[in-house]
């Protein structure tokens, strides 16, 4: 027996089984679903997601997604709610209840006292017919053939089915509120995904130093500049105008191809068409030119004036590349 096909076949067989259960939930859908993402758009209130075993690790899935992407969202696990924690449920909050079977013993203890206090509840659920499904406002059929599990015991399927519901509740949310890219970068400040969104060529360019030299700046100080500043580079600049850029490379080509230096000066190996970006840009678009041209470092201009300089090495820094 070939255990390395064994495990390929396997995981190949689980994959496929999940897939068609997934593509098999858009069959599924029904104007509750509609209704259901309605009802939380409308609502002044949050979503509390609330779910039992596997089930209540998808709801923390689905309030982080929500969460992330302008909708206030706070998980109960339902065990505890039974046990005082009912009370994080305000008035016009919206809760949706995830149980697969719809029939444990906590979800048919903690719909009831749902009820009665008269929130709005959105089941999902593989068993429509259940308590679960008949108490809910609006049910979400998260049915699955079978679980991927040889045995068909572990939930595995079952939960994909529920976390792509979330997701699907999440992204026509999305839609409804005109949620930007903007918006996305407000909500992850801190993640390199946010970092492209909202970090600008400014922010990374007033950390570094400024070289600079004169057209007429003889090759000893070009040098010098170069290396005091550590960028690698010198913007060549004439009345706060950039008109050339030195590198590292042209330092080590003219060393190659020149044996007596001492009376050149800048402008005699400057590259004449430099790139640059203005600090306004966005620094993921710093990172494509770049990326374009082969480069490690831009001229950044303010107002078409000399502005600085960005490097490879601080978009590796900031977790953009």
């Amino acid at each position: 027996m070939n255990t390395k096909q064994s495990i390929l076949d396997t995981a190949k067989k689980t994959i496929s089984l999940e897939s068609e259960a997934i593509a098999n939930l858009s069959n599924l859908l029904t104007t509750d679903f509609s209704e259901a993402v309605e009802l939380i758009y409308n609502s002044k209130g949050r979503v509390i997601i609330t779910g039992i075993g596997k089930s209540a690790i998808i709801a923390n899935k689905i309030v982080a997604t929500l969460n992330s992407t302008g909708t206030p969202s706070v998980f109960m696990h339902a065990a505890d709610a039974i046990h005082g924690d009912l009370g994080l449920i305000l008035k016009d909050d919206v809760v949706i209840c995830i149980s697969k079977s719809g029939n444990t013993p906590e979800i048919k203890v903690l719909v009831p006292l749902i009820k009665n206090a008269d929130n709005k509840m959105i089941a999902i659920t593989a068993n429509p017919e259940s308590f679960l499904g008949q108490q809910a406002d609006f049910v979400l059929n998260s049915f699955v053939a079978q679980e991927a599990c040889p045995n068909n015991l572990a939930p595995t399927t079952s939960t994909t089915a529920q976390l792509v519901i979330g997701d699907a509740l999440a992204v026509c949310l999305l839609e409804l509120r005109g949620f930007s890219s903007n918006d996305f970068a407000k909500y992850h400040p801190g993640g390199s995904l946010g970092k492209r969104l909202y970090l600008r060529v400014s922010d990374l360019s007033s950390q570094n130093q400024k070289p600079q030299v004169s057209p007429d700046t003889n090759i000893k100080d070009v040098i010098v500049e170069i290396s005091e500043k550590m960028l690698g580079v010198t913007a060549v600049i004439n009345g706060g105008d950039i008109i050339g850029i030195i590198t590292d490379g042209d330092l080590r080509r003219m060393l190659t191809t020149t044996d007596n230096f001492d009376a050149l000066k800048a402008k005699d190996i400057m590259g004449s068409a430099p790139k640059r970006i203005d600090e306004n840009a966005m620094a993921v678009d710093a990172m494509e030119l770049m990326e374009e041209n082969g480069i490690s470092q831009l001229l950044v201009e303010k107002d078409g004036k000399y502005a600085g300089v960005v490097h490879l090495h601080d978009l590796i820094k900031e977790g953009i590349i």
